[in-house]
Protein backbone atom coordinates (compact mmCIF):
# COMPACT_ATOMS: atom_id res chain seq x y z
CA UNK A 1 0.00 0.00 0.00
CA UNK A 2 1.47 3.34 -1.00
CA UNK A 3 1.59 6.10 1.63
CA UNK A 4 -1.14 8.69 1.61
CA UNK A 5 0.17 11.91 0.11
CA UNK A 6 -0.37 15.36 1.55
CA UNK A 7 -2.88 16.26 -1.17
CA UNK A 8 -4.91 13.08 -0.56
CA UNK A 9 -4.89 13.65 3.19
CA UNK A 10 -6.10 17.23 2.72
CA UNK A 11 -8.88 16.01 0.45
CA UNK A 12 -10.01 13.45 3.01
CA UNK A 13 -10.00 16.14 5.71
CA UNK A 14 -12.12 18.45 3.56
CA UNK A 15 -14.58 15.60 2.91
CA UNK A 16 -14.84 14.96 6.65
CA UNK A 17 -15.36 18.64 7.46
CA UNK A 18 -18.06 18.84 4.79
CA UNK A 19 -19.92 15.89 6.29
CA UNK A 20 -19.65 17.38 9.78
CA UNK A 21 -21.12 20.61 8.42
CA UNK A 22 -24.08 18.67 7.04
CA UNK A 23 -24.58 17.06 10.45
CA UNK A 24 -24.67 20.49 12.11
CA UNK A 25 -27.43 21.58 9.73
CA UNK A 26 -29.53 18.53 10.61
CA UNK A 27 -29.03 18.96 14.35
CA UNK A 28 -30.16 22.58 14.15
CA UNK A 29 -33.29 22.07 12.07
CA UNK A 30 -34.83 18.66 12.73
CA UNK A 31 -35.24 17.01 16.12
CA UNK A 32 -37.26 13.99 14.97
CA UNK A 33 -35.07 13.33 11.96
CA UNK A 34 -31.97 13.72 14.10
CA UNK A 35 -33.22 11.05 16.50
CA UNK A 36 -33.95 8.61 13.69
CA UNK A 37 -30.68 9.33 11.90
CA UNK A 38 -28.61 8.38 14.94
CA UNK A 39 -29.92 4.82 14.61
CA UNK A 40 -28.42 4.38 11.15
CA UNK A 41 -25.12 2.58 10.74
CA UNK A 42 -22.25 5.07 10.48
CA UNK A 43 -21.86 4.89 6.69
CA UNK A 44 -25.57 5.32 6.02
CA UNK A 45 -25.88 8.03 8.67
CA UNK A 46 -23.23 10.21 7.06
CA UNK A 47 -24.69 9.96 3.57
CA UNK A 48 -28.31 10.47 4.62
CA UNK A 49 -27.30 13.57 6.57
CA UNK A 50 -25.49 14.82 3.47
CA UNK A 51 -28.72 14.46 1.47
CA UNK A 52 -30.97 16.10 4.03
CA UNK A 53 -28.63 19.02 4.69
CA UNK A 54 -28.89 20.14 1.07
CA UNK A 55 -32.65 19.65 1.18
CA UNK A 56 -32.84 21.75 4.35
CA UNK A 57 -30.81 24.61 2.89
CA UNK A 58 -32.97 24.77 -0.24
CA UNK A 59 -36.10 24.65 1.90
CA UNK A 60 -34.87 27.54 4.04
CA UNK A 61 -34.23 29.66 0.96
CA UNK A 62 -37.90 29.47 -0.03
CA UNK A 63 -39.50 29.30 3.45
CA UNK A 64 -37.46 31.63 5.67
CA UNK A 65 -39.94 34.36 6.75
CA UNK A 66 -37.31 37.12 6.44
CA UNK A 67 -39.44 39.93 4.90
CA UNK A 68 -36.52 41.64 3.14
CA UNK A 69 -35.93 38.58 0.94
CA UNK A 70 -37.90 39.13 -2.25
CA UNK A 71 -39.11 36.25 -4.40
CA UNK A 72 -36.57 37.33 -7.02
CA UNK A 73 -33.74 37.23 -4.48
CA UNK A 74 -34.80 33.79 -3.29
CA UNK A 75 -35.06 32.54 -6.88
CA UNK A 76 -31.54 33.77 -7.59
CA UNK A 77 -30.20 32.01 -4.48
CA UNK A 78 -32.00 28.79 -5.41
CA UNK A 79 -30.73 28.96 -8.99
CA UNK A 80 -27.19 29.43 -7.72
CA UNK A 81 -27.55 26.50 -5.33
CA UNK A 82 -28.86 24.24 -8.09
CA UNK A 83 -26.07 25.29 -10.47
CA UNK A 84 -23.41 24.70 -7.83
CA UNK A 85 -24.93 21.32 -6.95
CA UNK A 86 -24.85 20.19 -10.59
CA UNK A 87 -21.26 21.41 -10.93
CA UNK A 88 -20.19 19.62 -7.76
CA UNK A 89 -21.88 16.33 -8.69
CA UNK A 90 -20.04 16.50 -12.02
CA UNK A 91 -16.63 17.52 -10.65
CA UNK A 92 -16.68 16.09 -7.13
CA UNK A 93 -15.73 19.40 -5.47
CA UNK A 94 -17.44 22.50 -4.13
CA UNK A 95 -16.43 25.47 -1.99
CA UNK A 96 -19.86 25.15 -0.35
CA UNK A 97 -19.35 22.52 2.34
CA UNK A 98 -22.93 21.21 2.34
CA UNK A 99 -23.02 21.02 -1.45
CA UNK A 100 -19.66 19.22 -1.38
CA UNK A 101 -21.00 16.69 1.12
CA UNK A 102 -24.10 16.07 -1.00
CA UNK A 103 -22.02 15.68 -4.15
CA UNK A 104 -19.84 13.03 -2.51
CA UNK A 105 -22.96 11.07 -1.61
CA UNK A 106 -24.57 11.57 -5.03
CA UNK A 107 -21.46 10.37 -6.86
CA UNK A 108 -21.00 7.39 -4.56
CA UNK A 109 -24.60 6.20 -4.74
CA UNK A 110 -25.72 7.16 -8.23
CA UNK A 111 -28.04 10.03 -7.31
CA UNK A 112 -28.49 11.77 -10.64
CA UNK A 113 -30.44 14.57 -12.27
CA UNK A 114 -33.51 12.33 -12.50
CA UNK A 115 -33.87 12.91 -8.74
CA UNK A 116 -32.06 16.23 -8.26
CA UNK A 117 -33.83 18.27 -10.95
CA UNK A 118 -37.40 17.51 -9.74
CA UNK A 119 -36.37 18.50 -6.22
CA UNK A 120 -35.21 21.95 -7.25
CA UNK A 121 -38.24 22.34 -9.52
CA UNK A 122 -40.55 21.80 -6.54
CA UNK A 123 -38.58 24.22 -4.39
CA UNK A 124 -38.89 26.82 -7.14
CA UNK A 125 -42.66 26.23 -7.26
CA UNK A 126 -42.97 27.52 -3.70
CA UNK A 127 -41.80 30.94 -4.89
CA UNK A 128 -44.60 31.39 -7.42
CA UNK A 129 -47.50 29.01 -6.68
CA UNK A 130 -49.82 29.62 -3.73
CA UNK A 131 -52.57 27.12 -4.59
CA UNK A 132 -52.39 23.69 -6.22
CA UNK A 133 -54.64 21.51 -8.33
CA UNK A 134 -54.36 17.72 -8.24
CA UNK A 135 -51.75 17.55 -11.01
CA UNK A 136 -49.50 20.32 -9.66
CA UNK A 137 -49.68 18.89 -6.12
CA UNK A 138 -48.63 15.46 -7.38
CA UNK A 139 -45.64 17.03 -9.18
CA UNK A 140 -44.79 19.05 -6.10
CA UNK A 141 -44.90 16.07 -3.74
CA UNK A 142 -42.81 14.00 -6.13
CA UNK A 143 -40.09 16.63 -6.29
CA UNK A 144 -40.16 17.80 -2.68
CA UNK A 145 -40.57 14.45 -0.92
CA UNK A 146 -40.67 11.30 -3.04
CA UNK A 147 -37.31 11.94 -4.68
CA UNK A 148 -35.75 12.59 -1.26
CA UNK A 149 -36.97 9.18 -0.12
CA UNK A 150 -35.48 7.69 -3.29
CA UNK A 151 -32.14 9.42 -2.67
CA UNK A 152 -32.06 7.81 0.77
CA UNK A 153 -33.01 4.45 -0.72
CA UNK A 154 -30.00 4.75 -3.04
CA UNK A 155 -27.86 5.02 0.08
CA UNK A 156 -29.59 2.17 1.90
CA UNK A 157 -29.29 -0.43 -0.88
CA UNK A 158 -25.82 0.72 -2.04
CA UNK A 159 -25.25 -0.80 -5.49
CA UNK A 160 -28.05 -3.37 -5.37
CA UNK A 161 -30.16 -2.27 -8.34
CA UNK A 162 -32.66 -5.09 -7.96
CA UNK A 163 -33.36 -4.06 -4.36
CA UNK A 164 -33.79 -0.45 -5.45
CA UNK A 165 -36.32 -1.45 -8.12
CA UNK A 166 -38.20 -3.64 -5.63
CA UNK A 167 -38.39 -0.97 -2.91
CA UNK A 168 -38.69 2.17 -5.04
CA UNK A 169 -42.48 2.49 -4.88
CA UNK A 170 -42.57 2.02 -1.09
CA UNK A 171 -39.83 4.59 -0.51
CA UNK A 172 -41.70 7.12 -2.64
CA UNK A 173 -44.95 6.47 -0.75
CA UNK A 174 -43.17 7.00 2.57
CA UNK A 175 -41.79 10.34 1.39
CA UNK A 176 -45.25 11.34 0.16
CA UNK A 177 -46.84 10.40 3.50
CA UNK A 178 -44.33 12.50 5.42
CA UNK A 179 -44.96 15.50 3.18
CA UNK A 180 -48.77 15.25 3.36
CA UNK A 181 -48.65 14.97 7.16
CA UNK A 182 -46.49 18.08 7.28
CA UNK A 183 -48.97 19.90 5.03
CA UNK A 184 -51.78 18.94 7.40
CA UNK A 185 -50.01 19.76 10.66
CA UNK A 186 -48.70 23.06 9.21
CA UNK A 187 -52.02 24.05 7.62
CA UNK A 188 -52.31 27.23 9.66
CA UNK A 189 -48.66 28.31 9.40
CA UNK A 190 -48.42 27.67 5.65
CA UNK A 191 -51.52 29.78 5.04
CA UNK A 192 -50.92 32.57 7.51
CA UNK A 193 -47.14 33.01 7.30
CA UNK A 194 -46.37 31.83 3.76
CA UNK A 195 -49.66 32.41 1.95
CA UNK A 196 -49.79 28.86 0.60
CA UNK A 197 -52.54 26.27 0.43
CA UNK A 198 -51.32 22.87 -0.71
CA UNK A 199 -54.48 20.75 -0.68
CA UNK A 200 -56.54 21.43 -3.83
CA UNK A 201 -59.82 23.25 -3.35
CA UNK A 202 -59.43 23.40 0.43
CA UNK A 203 -59.75 26.84 2.01
CA UNK A 204 -58.17 26.68 5.49
CA UNK A 205 -61.04 28.69 6.98
CA UNK A 206 -63.46 25.98 5.82
CA UNK A 207 -61.31 23.04 6.94
CA UNK A 208 -63.53 20.53 8.76
CA UNK A 209 -63.24 17.21 10.58
CA UNK A 210 -64.46 15.50 7.41
CA UNK A 211 -61.62 17.11 5.41
CA UNK A 212 -59.17 15.99 8.09
CA UNK A 213 -60.41 12.39 7.99
CA UNK A 214 -60.35 12.21 4.19
CA UNK A 215 -56.77 13.47 4.09
CA UNK A 216 -55.67 11.08 6.82
CA UNK A 217 -57.20 8.11 4.98
CA UNK A 218 -54.95 8.93 2.03
CA UNK A 219 -51.92 9.45 4.28
CA UNK A 220 -52.47 6.20 6.17
CA UNK A 221 -52.72 4.32 2.86
CA UNK A 222 -49.27 5.69 1.96
CA UNK A 223 -47.89 4.66 5.35
CA UNK A 224 -49.31 1.16 4.96
CA UNK A 225 -47.77 0.78 1.49
CA UNK A 226 -44.43 2.02 2.85
CA UNK A 227 -44.57 -0.55 5.65
CA UNK A 228 -44.35 -3.40 3.13
CA UNK A 229 -41.10 -1.94 1.76
CA UNK A 230 -39.70 -0.96 5.16
CA UNK A 231 -39.46 -4.54 6.42
CA UNK A 232 -37.33 -5.44 3.37
CA UNK A 233 -34.70 -2.76 3.98
CA UNK A 234 -31.15 -3.80 4.94
CA UNK A 235 -30.64 -4.15 8.68
CA UNK A 236 -28.28 -1.14 8.73
CA UNK A 237 -31.12 1.22 7.85
CA UNK A 238 -34.33 -0.59 8.83
CA UNK A 239 -34.38 0.49 12.47
CA UNK A 240 -33.96 4.20 11.71
CA UNK A 241 -36.62 4.16 8.99
CA UNK A 242 -38.92 2.33 11.41
CA UNK A 243 -38.49 5.19 13.90
CA UNK A 244 -39.36 7.79 11.26
CA UNK A 245 -42.36 5.74 10.09
CA UNK A 246 -43.56 5.28 13.69
CA UNK A 247 -43.15 8.96 14.57
CA UNK A 248 -45.24 10.03 11.60
CA UNK A 249 -47.79 7.28 12.26
CA UNK A 250 -48.15 8.64 15.78
CA UNK A 251 -48.55 12.15 14.40
CA UNK A 252 -51.24 10.86 12.04
CA UNK A 253 -53.05 9.28 14.99
CA UNK A 254 -52.85 12.52 16.99
CA UNK A 255 -54.15 14.55 14.05
CA UNK A 256 -57.11 12.19 13.72
CA UNK A 257 -58.22 13.01 17.28
CA UNK A 258 -57.49 16.73 16.99
CA UNK A 259 -60.48 18.96 16.12
CA UNK A 260 -60.21 20.66 12.75
CA UNK A 261 -60.61 24.03 14.47
CA UNK A 262 -57.42 23.33 16.41
CA UNK A 263 -55.49 22.29 13.28
CA UNK A 264 -56.66 25.52 11.60
CA UNK A 265 -55.01 27.61 14.30
CA UNK A 266 -51.89 25.86 15.59
CA UNK A 267 -49.28 23.25 14.81
CA UNK A 268 -49.80 19.71 16.10
CA UNK A 269 -46.72 17.88 17.37
CA UNK A 270 -45.74 14.63 19.08
CA UNK A 271 -44.56 15.35 22.67
CA UNK A 272 -40.90 14.56 23.34
CA UNK A 273 -41.67 11.82 25.94
CA UNK A 274 -43.80 10.03 23.32
CA UNK A 275 -41.02 10.39 20.77
CA UNK A 276 -38.62 8.90 23.30
CA UNK A 277 -40.84 5.87 23.85
CA UNK A 278 -41.16 5.31 20.10
CA UNK A 279 -37.38 5.44 19.63
CA UNK A 280 -36.78 3.09 22.56
CA UNK A 281 -39.36 0.61 21.30
CA UNK A 282 -37.71 0.58 17.88
CA UNK A 283 -34.25 0.10 19.38
CA UNK A 284 -35.43 -2.85 21.45
CA UNK A 285 -37.26 -4.45 18.53
CA UNK A 286 -34.43 -4.03 16.07
CA UNK A 287 -36.71 -2.17 13.65
CA UNK A 288 -39.44 -4.79 13.59
CA UNK A 289 -42.99 -3.93 14.61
Amino acid sequence: MRPIGRREAAGAQYDAVASRSAAVVIQAYSTSFGWACRLLARREREHVRNVYALVRIADEIVDDPQPTWSAEHRAALLDALETETARAVSSGRSANLVVHAFARTARRHGIGQDLIAPFFASMRTDLTVTEHDEASLARYIHGSAEVVGLMCLRVFVADDQSAYARLEAGAARLGAAFQKINFLRDLAQDHQALGRTYFPGLAPAEFSDRHRDDLLEDIDADLQAAEAALVQLPAASRRAVRVAHSLFSELSAQLRTTPAAHIRSRRVRVPDPVKGRIVLRSVLSGGRR
